[in-house]
């Protein structure tokens, strides 16, 4: 009851806040619904059954969903001999959701004191092998990752790409803007979603009528804010079970060997069959409503394409970032791109270098991580009050030879004899090319140094009991660590604009 009040009142508000829109183009603005399925009970053998059914229903019903397979699930299914259940979900879409789930340590259990490149090589070094089994069942490459239960981490980002997996959807409270898709790590997101996540409970009382209003709720508020997602997720098992498998067997950190795993209890048949029957009823009524229409990942993936990434950016545009950064360091929406701190950090580095622009040539952002850790200034920096700008425009070299090395920013820049945060070199960044023009810049002489405000790490989580609240982990885990590295890594961080 509360989470549906939670909903309501946050959809209300994000629909009060958009305001301007034409009913016309409110009526038009269009609603995607994308649908997945986190694929993951390797114990309980009725759970292929469930997959298998929800895949041919859906075929059936013209819908293509996701579902995000565990790599010991397919390993499974294989051993099981069901190569029935494994060709059902190869006409959909394919998904990666660990190699072991909830089998100890879970990945954020195993990153907590991890850093950046140790963490990334860690994380790849543990779940490859769950990825090319499913390469090799089902004969795809997996077109996201959401990782299982809350056991969520940035770490995993570089390590996907090396995989080859480049989307991330799931569902929690660790980074997320305005209950939409963005971009982080470099990838697409469909994180922290909220008040668009629109599930049907399902053997609850009056759960299709109360499923049906929340989705109508949801369809309103995205058509006042011109269009958007909606995310909706379950479990192949939970059609079928009565508690899930994982918390059966690994609840608080628990690692059974496998011969005293415990089957969970299962639903009667009246139930399960009322479950699907509800779920096919939930499914036909999304399809009927008008320009609301489902997608898969990849298909996200195209109306939401980064259109900064490939842009040929202007002097002009060049010129709006300088004057931006000086006074906040977050990501920015301009001439309708979505441009991150880190975009911005790697555009003005080269514009920098470019020094003096008369011939107006367009900038390419270079994609990069954030920093691998905060920064921490020397004692003889912190009375730095100004910069020669012959120093700034040789580290500015470096930072762009870092970069093309490394792929990420720098944890600090130095500055001659002195080191200066990202973000303060950002900012004097900003005001050198802000004055400089279309004039050579003068390199005898001093300039300000610029504190620079970086705010784009607001959207991320505080490290608290309640972001780690999933029964699987360890009583009282927590991980302050991964959290900071997640506002490292906010540089990355910008809306998901849907291409019109």
């Amino acid at each position: 009851m509360y989470r549906r009040i939670f909903v309501t009142l946050a959809l209300i508000l994000m629909t009060t806040a958009s305001g301007g829109n034409s009913r016309a183009a409110q009526s038009t603005a269009p609603v995607y619904v994308t649908l997945w399925f986190d694929t993951e009970d390797y114990i309980l053998p009725q759970s292929d059954d469930a997959a298998k059914r929800l895949a041919e229903m859906l075929t059936r019903l013209g819908v293509k969903a996701t579902f995000k397979v565990v790599g010991e699930k397919a390993r499974v299914l294989e051993q099981r001999g069901r190569k029935d259940v494994i060709a059902a979900l190869k006409k959909h879409e394919l998904g990666y959701h660990s190699n072991l789930h909830s089998g100890q340590p879970t990945p954020s259990v195993y990153l907590q004191n991890a850093g950046w490149e140790d963490g990334a090589a860690e994380f790849h070094r543990r779940e490859l092998q769950g990825v090319r089994d499913l390469e090799r069942i089902f004969g795809a490459t997996p077109v996201c990752y959401g990782q299982p239960g809350s056991s969520w981490a940035p770490q995993t980002y570089p390590a996907l790409k090396r995989l080859g997996v480049n989307a991330y959807v799931d569902e929690s409270n660790h980074v997320g803007i305005e209950d939409q898709p963005f971009y982080y790590g470099g990838m697409l997101n469909v994180f922290k979603m909220r008040s668009t996540v629109v599930r049907m409970d399902l053997g609850k009382p009056n759960n299709l009528a109360e499923a049906q209003q929340e989705l109508q709720t949801a369809i309103a508020a995205l058509r006042q804010r011109g269009g958007g997602t909606i995310s909706i997720y379950y479990h192949p098992c939970e059609f079928v079970h009565r508690e899930f498998w994982d918390g059966v067997n690994f609840s608080r950190g628990a690692n059974p060997p496998r011969e005293e795993w415990k089957l969970p209890a299962t639903q009667n048949a009246e139930e399960i069959e009322r479950n699907y029957r509800d779920f096919e009823q939930f499914i036909k009524f999304i399809q009927a409503q008008s320009n609301v229409r489902f997608v898969t990942v990849a298909e996200l993936k195209e109306r939401y394409a980064d259109q900064a990434a490939t842009h040929n950016f202007t002097a002009e545009e060049i010129a709006v970032m300088a004057r931006t950064v000086q006074q906040e360091i977050s990501f920015q929406k301009l001439n309708g791109l979505s441009v991150s701190a880190a975009d911005s950090f790697s555009l003005l580095t080269e514009a920098a270098l470019a020094l003096p622009r008369t011939d107006k040539r367009p900038l390419k952002i270079t994609p990069l991580f954030g920093p691998a850790r905060g920064f921490i200034p020397a004692a003889s920096a912190k009375q730095l009050s100004a910069v020669k700008v012959r120093e700034l425009l040789e580290a500015a070299r470096h930072v762009s030879a870092f970069y093309q090395t490394h792929g990420r920013i720098p944890d600090e820049v130095w500055v001659g004899a002195f080191s200066i945060s990202p973000a303060d070199y950002l900012a004097t960044l900003g005001a050198l090319l802000e004055s400089a023009g279309k004039t050579t810049p003068d390199l005898k002489r001093e300039m300000p140094l610029v504190r620079g405000r970086f705010t784009a790490d607001k959207y991320v989580a505080e490290d608290s009991p309640r972001l780690w609240g999933w029964v699987i982990f360890p009583e009282g885990f927590h991980a302050p660590k991964i959290m900071e590295q997640a506002r490292l890594q906010a540089w990355t961080l910008k809306p998901a604009l849907l291409q019109k």
